[in-house]
Formats: structure tokens, sequence, C-alpha cells
């Protein structure tokens, strides 16, 4: 040993010691909630958040589904201007005034809806989405009202509508004020029938409650994300109630494709090109 440290040429502990390995950063990789097997998140976000590995389509925000339905640089979003207030002073666990402001500091949005005009693969349209990033996309006043003037701006202009339904449903904190958009969004949408425009509904997971019992299932044509939860109460409350085993695949959008409610299953990556088709056939 003593020779060893005395020749000139031995290396020191530091040189010779194990290299640690450089930490993985947080948030590269993303375990899939379906198969459970780990994914690069470039490649993920690279096809289009679904799965490469088992296909699942992962919950996405209104802000990436304008992103991928719209053509580069087409959407002009409207209606941003209107916010949610309290008219009912209402409280649960935490005040709902508190709960709006923690959602909007957290999404960089004032509420669960992201509307406006677009182009599509070149053809022009009005361009509604739910954010169910924002309070489970729930239907409050301004979401209802923000569908609404979407509807009548399609109205106005004769242009396709398309709606990208993802929510919980009607929001609680608003109570009946809530439950009014449902007859305000369906009025809309009767006097856009009337008129001879073409409603185009795409079904998300989760499409529930108070929006799936009006505009969602209203459309001229449905279209549906693969293994989407589409349904008004969840599967669990309808069994405790009816006390029978249901259907495997009950309220997915498969099951509903077989039941007559949904027109076509569609893959996320074939969304946008399905949706330019079907404006073209109906000659709009």
């Amino acid at each position: 040993m003593a020779k060893a440290a005395a020749d000139g040429n031995a290396r020191t502990w530091s040189e010779v010691r194990p290299q640690r390995r450089a930490a993985i950063p947080e948030g590269l990789w993303l375990r899939c909630s379906s198969c459970g097997k780990m994914v690069y998140k470039r490649h993920l976000e690279a096809n289009l958040h679904v799965c490469p590995e088992c296909s699942f389509h992962n919950r996405i925000s209104a802000v990436e589904r304008v992103k991928q339905l719209a053509d580069t640089g087409t959407f002009v979003e409207q209606f941003s201007n209107l916010a949610p207030t309290d008219p009912l002073g209402f409280k649960d666990l935490k005040a709902y005034k508190d709960r709006l402001l923690s959602e909007q500091i957290k999404t960089g949005n004032t509420d669960a809806v992201k509307a406006g005009r677009c182009f599509i693969k070149g053809r022009e349209a009005v361009l509604c989405c739910l954010d169910l990033t924002f309070m489970m996309g729930s239907m409050g006043s301004v979401v209802g009202e923000v569908v609404t003037r979407s509807i009548e701006e399609a109205t106005r202009d004769s242009l396709p509508l398309i709606i990208v339904s993802c929510s919980g449903g009607a929001r609680m904190q608003e109570s009946g004020l809530s439950l009014m958009q449902m007859a305000k969004s369906s009025a809309a949408l009767a006097r856009y029938d009337d008129s001879g425009g073409l409603f185009i509904s795409v079904l998300t997971d989760p499409t529930t409650g108070g929006v799936t019992a009006s505009f969602a299932m209203l459309g001229d044509i449905i279209l549906a994300e693969p293994n989407a939860l589409i349904g008004f109460a969840g599967p669990r409350v309808i069994q405790q109630t009816i006390r029978q085993e249901l259907p495997e695949g009950f309220q997915r959008s498969e099951f509903l494709l077989k039941s007559g409610l949904v027109d076509r299953v569609v893959p996320r990556a074939q969304l946008r090109n399905e949706i330019a088709r079907l404006i073209d056939f109906a000659g709009k």
C-alpha cells in the first residue's frame, strides 16, 4: 500500500470511486393509468396524449383540444370576458368564490370552457370545448352562456358547430342557475337546427350529468372517443338503484355505439379528419 501511494501515477480515491448517475428529472416519464407501463412524456404528447402501448386516451385540457383540432394560428377566442360570480354565497368545504379563485390561478382560465371561431382543415367553424381541468368541466352559468353564444354565433353566420364535451355535469355550487343552462342551450340548438345548421357533438371522457342531459346528446352527428364514460348518473349509482349487475362496458363509447346513442367512435388521431369530412359531406 505504501509503495502504491508513493507511485507518482497512483490515482486518488476521488478519481477511482464510482461516480453517481445524474438524477433523472421528474416528469420525463409517466405511468399509464390503464396498462401501467412507463411512457416517455414527449412521446405521449406527440401521440396526442394517447398511450402508445395500449391506446388509452388520456384526458386533456380545452387549450390542448383546440391545438389538436384547429388549424394552426386560426383560432380566435370569443366570450373570454365572461367570468363566474357567487350569487348564492355558496359554501361547502370551501367558499365557492375561493374555489373559483383557486381554479382560476391553477388553470389560468376564467371558467371551464373555451370557445371561438377557427378553421378545421380549411373549413370555417365555431368550436367550443369544455375544460375538465377547471372544476371537472362542470357547467355553471358562464359555461352555459358561452355554449349558448357559440350556438347563436354559428346560427347567425351559418357555420358548422363543433362542441367537445367533457364534464362532471351541472355545477352544484350554482344550484338552479346551473340547471337553467340545460334548457337555455337546448333551446338555442333548436333554433340552430331550424336554420339548417350542422352540429357535431364530440363526447370525451367523461361526459356526464346535466351536460349529457342537454346539448351533448343533441348533435346531428355524435362522435365519441374510445372508451369514454358517457351517461347521466354514474354506473355505481345506477347499479345501487336497480340492484342488478350492469353489462360489461356499460356507459362506455363502444357500448353506446351498439345501442345507437353514438354514431361513431373515433380515435383522437383521426378526429380532426373525421370532422372535416363530415362538414364536407353535409355541404357546409
